[in-house]
């Protein structure tokens, strides 16, 4: 058995997309790489799994080291495949997803499919890693985030994560100025929805909005991405609101008289 890391990959932009080849690229240097990623674009997924329809999955590509599937699953699906089925033996020394084409800053997280895959691997104690950048251009420049892509994996496969912790990071589209780790910004969406008619007089919609930001910390991901800075913002799978456990306690028992 090879002594490497075993690494495992994934994204929600499609085995096709250019980040995603690129992260596969970078990790093949620090050990053996598996993938499996969705056949076609799965972006805005969230934690999405499939339950009423079969997954399928298949090999695209194998050689010593490296071995990668397509799934017409949701990220989270292709975790769950890979985690159930393909690796069921040996579970990753730590799975990364992306390099998604767009950020997953501030409130974009709870939409990611990208981030959803890292959440699914933090669930299993795996140390996970979602990268993404400010640009949805399929030809999107990497070459600024490199370094810290590998680097921040390196780091993460010696030290390792706290229990119940993943790392979402963001890069800004132009050369970066460096790293500083980073809250989630507070922030919404104005959406809209711009409709349309089809050939046949029945009317369909393409979502759309505008993106405000309220958070003016500067520790803040959205406000350090915006200054040239990648962020990296620890986050966790428990939503739990602790610190509102005790008052909702006392507010709430008095509905209940036995």
């Amino acid at each position: 058995m090879s002594k490497r890391p075993l690494i495992f990959i994934t994204n929600d932009d499609s085995f096709h997309a250019k980040g995603i080849r690129l992260l596969i690229d970078i990790m093949r240097k620090l050990g053996d790489v598996i993938v499996v990623a969705p056949t076609v674009q799965r972006s805005g997924q969230s934690h999405a799994i499939t339950v009423n329809e079969p997954l399928r999955y298949h090999k695209v590509h194998q050689e010593d080291g490296y071995c990668a599937y397509v799934c017409n699953g949701t990220p989270v699906d292709c975790v769950k495949i890979a985690f159930n089925i393909l690796m069921k033996d040996r579970k990753p020394d730590l799975l990364v997803s992306g390099i998604n084409h767009g950020s997953n800053a501030s409130i974009n997280t709870i939409y990611s499919g990208t981030m959803a895959a890292v959440f699914e691997g933090c669930s299993e104690g795996i140390p996970s890693i979602g990268y993404s950048i400010d640009c949805h251009s399929a030809d999107v420049d990497f070459s600024f985030s490199e370094n810290i892509i590998e680097n921040l994996a390196v780091d993460v496969l010696e030290n390792g994560l706290d229990s119940g912790v993943c790392l979402n990071v963001n890069f800004p589209n132009s050369p970066i100025k460096g790293i500083k780790v980073c809250h989630q910004a507070k922030a919404y969406w104005n959406e809209d929805f711009i409709g349309r008619k089809d050939p046949m007089g029945g009317d369909y919609y393409w979502l759309t909005g505008v993106y405000n930001c309220l958070d003016e910390s500067p520790d803040a991901d959205y406000n350090v991405l915006e200054k040239g800075y990648a962020s990296i913002t620890p986050m966790q799978v428990d939503f739990t609101a602790y610190k509102v456990i005790d008052k909702y306690s006392d507010r709430f028992k008095r509905l209940y008289n036995e």
